[in-house]
């Protein structure tokens, strides 16, 4: 067990001033780690987090933030009770203490000043509604990946990050670990020649789920994990992983929840080829009964004026790409160029030649950003006021381009996408799918 200082960082600076011009006895020794000596990190450069949302995604973030000594976790909020209970109970346990406090309402741990940051880790359908009240409560943001359940809640929060200042960073870990950053300086770069297509493909969203009604379970705040989503009857695991990710009043299913990483990735290695308009022609099959509506199969052309495609697929990939790029993880990125191929997932990164993955960057080669470790980015973001390395602009572009393709499969039919106006060329019927209803008294204005 690690034992901290409760004197927290925001808490530390406010005394420090308070004390300006005050005589103020200290004691003759001070410890050297709370000066921050001996690789301690002092009080004061402490990052002091609550935690929103600690069901199975959010537990990790809260275990991962309580590893890292340049941060305290204080509070954490959701709405189920066993969850807050055994988190509560984890913060206190590894600072042996009894200062972590939980509540079921998120507002409560926004309105305390000495919480610096907070992870957002809620479902799908809370995230830009949780983290827009905490930076304009002043406090940083991670948030869990996709960000919105429309193109319109993706830009509120673009803008509120942009209004306040706030640290915002987006869950797209992948931007952290060597292979990708690897992969996408070499895309990047022409290390493949000129970049052409870029293969893509994620876990597919499942199909079935119960609509029986049953009574709401005692430990759940039913209304408030509903909050802005339609007001229904609860049914059988309606607020269970498995199931709510592949319903549309609560997410748009792995298309976006697990196919934000590679298209993410996708994204940062093809750098300005993909912020020009874009043509999204695709199939896909969708649900018909059962409790999940969100799409379990697609194979969508994202066809760039730049030239470049991203040619976007449900796992199993085809055949060929599995064959080609000796990938079995269900999932992965591959950029093709015309002087070969690299392609990069979470277990390995391949290329068309092992030549490719130790070729020289040219001089005047463009360089990425570059994180060991997602958390830890965030942080240091945090203190020094730099971007981290999802940051707010590259979380919009991935997630807006993971929205177009759904509604062009929900229509379909070939849409065009204006990069710079975030519209729907000439097509009413796609632009009103742009906005999603929130139900009151639950807004973002």
């Amino acid at each position: 067990m690690r034992q901290v200082y409760t004197l927290t960082r925001r808490g530390f600076l406010q005394r420090a001033a308070l004390a300006g011009g005050v005589v103020v006895a200290f004691p003759t020794i001070i410890p050297s780690s709370a000066l921050g000596a001996d690789g301690a990190v002092a009080p004061s450069e402490r990052v002091v987090v609550g935690c929103i949302g600690v069901g199975d995604r959010g537990s990790y973030l809260l275990q991962s933030l309580l590893e890292l000594p340049e941060a305290q976790v204080v509070a954490v909020a959701d709405v189920k009770r066993d969850r807050r209970d055994t988190a509560r109970n984890l913060i206190n346990t590894t600072y042996a203490n009894q200062d972590g406090k939980d509540y079921n309402d998120l507002e409560e741990l926004l309105a305390r000043e000495d919480i610096d940051a907070c992870t957002v880790a809620t479902c799908d359908h809370w995230h830009v509604l949780a983290a827009v009240k905490a930076v304009r409560a002043g406090k940083d943001v991670y948030v869990e990946k996709p960000l919105g359940i429309s193109i319109e809640q993706d830009q509120i929060m673009r803008q509120a990050v942009r209004d306040t200042g706030r640290i915002f960073q987006f869950g797209t870990q992948q931007r952290s670990d060597r292979r990708f950053h690897q992969a996408c300086e070499m895309a990047l770069n022409g290390i493949v020649g000129e970049l052409k297509t870029i293969n893509v493909w994620a876990p597919p969203s499942i199909s079935g789920g119960s609509l029986e009604e049953a009574p709401v379970p005692e430990t759940l705040d039913y209304e408030r994990w509903l909050g802005p989503a339609p007001k229904v009857p609860y049914t059988v695991e309606r607020d269970s992983n498995k199931w709510w990710w592949f319903n549309s009043d609560y997410a748009i299913g792995f298309i976006a929840g697990w196919g934000i990483h590679p298209i993410d990735i996708a994204l940062w290695g093809a750098g300005e080829r993909c912020k020009t308009p874009v043509e999204i022609d695709g199939t896909g099959t969708f649900p018909t009964e059962g409790f999940c509506n969100t799409a379990t199969t697609w194979k969508i052309d994202c066809r760039y004026d730049s030239g470049v495609t991203i040619d976007y697929r449900h796992d199993p990939a085809p055949a060929e790409w599995k064959e080609r790029y000796r990938e079995t993880s269900g999932h992965g990125t591959a950029f093709e160029g015309t002087e070969g191929w690299v392609h990069v997932n979470r277990s390995h990164i391949t290329a068309s030649s092992d030549k490719l993955l130790t070729a020289p960057m040219p001089a005047n080669a463009i360089r990425l950003p570059e994180s060991a470790h997602h958390m830890k980015n965030y942080l240091a973001s945090v203190r020094s006021r730099q971007q981290p390395i999802s940051d707010i602009d590259s979380a919009v572009q991935g997630d807006i381009l993971c929205q177009i393709c759904d509604i062009g499969l929900r229509l379909k039919r070939k849409l065009h996408w204006d990069a710079a106006a975030e519209k729907f060329v000439n097509d009413d019927e796609a632009n009103a799918r742009l906005k999603v209803a929130m139900r009151a008294p639950w807004g973002l204005v």
